[in-house]
């Protein structure tokens, strides 16, 4: 089981569910748009789990995974999101109540297998896979949301080896965090150390093996993974 460490404290918060929302930036739904189709802006959130084992924290390596010595992929991308950490069990939360539910924030990076993921969407299967796999949810340490004023007016950003990738602000989401939080609970019920990642703008990229990944979110801090 995970344990996150919250900013300014000894204490640690233990990981429960790993809720992740899909297309929730319209410039990355755009990525995936084709001379044939558009891609589809979504009316609800596309939500999707990873195992509360793919969680890392800060300076970890993340490896694709290998079955008989052979990796099982050979496009590992990078996402940065934003996560949303629950403080209090709750079902069913009122909209309007929704925000006295989060704890804090952190930087997330989801990584994603994205040539097992296009495969699981052609065949219509889940994307488990290609999202779950051990070390693909690094996450930065805990900030209390008293210390993060507006969390839906921060700029987010990801570089590798240096570069900027990713480039964005969270007022660009499409579904806020407070109606996430309303869904989720409706849909799911939440607990306590639950995290909520909340999309990734464009700028998604293949990665290579000895990549430095660095992602930032303003007002909540940094987070640096190595690609093994």
């Amino acid at each position: 089981m995970s344990n996150l460490k919250i900013k300014g404290t000894n204490e640690t918060l233990k990981v429960e569910n790993v809720f992740c929302i899909g297309k929730n930036y319209l410039d990355h739904i755009a990525e995936f748009d084709t001379q044939e189709k558009k891609a589809e802006v979504p009316k609800e959130p596309v939500v999707f789990l990873k195992p509360n084992t793919a969680v890392m924290t800060d300076s970890g390596v993340v490896t694709i995974p290998k079955l008989n010595g052979k990796p099982i992929s050979e496009n590992l991308q990078n996402e940065v999101e934003m996560v949303i950490v629950i403080g209090k069990d709750g079902k069913e939360i009122e909209q309007n109540r929704a925000m006295d539910y989060i704890f804090g924030y952190a930087v997330g990076i989801d990584f994603t297998l994205r040539d097992i993921q296009a495969e699981e969407k052609k065949k219509g299967l889940p994307w488990t896979v290609a999202k779950g796999f051990l070390t693909s949810a690094p996450v930065s340490e805990i900030v209390k949301k008293e210390n993060v004023p507006n969390p839906e007016n921060l700029d987010i950003s990801l570089k590798i080896n240096g570069e900027t990738k990713q480039s964005a602000n969270t007022s660009q989401m499409i579904f806020k965090l407070d109606f996430i939080v309303h869904y989720i609970s409706t849909i799911f019920g939440l607990k306590k150390g639950d995290l909520i990642f909340t999309g990734t703008p464009a700028g998604i990229t293949k990665l290579n093996s000895g990549d430095i990944v660095e992602a930032e979110i303003e007002s909540i801090g940094n987070l640096k993974i190595k690609v093994g």
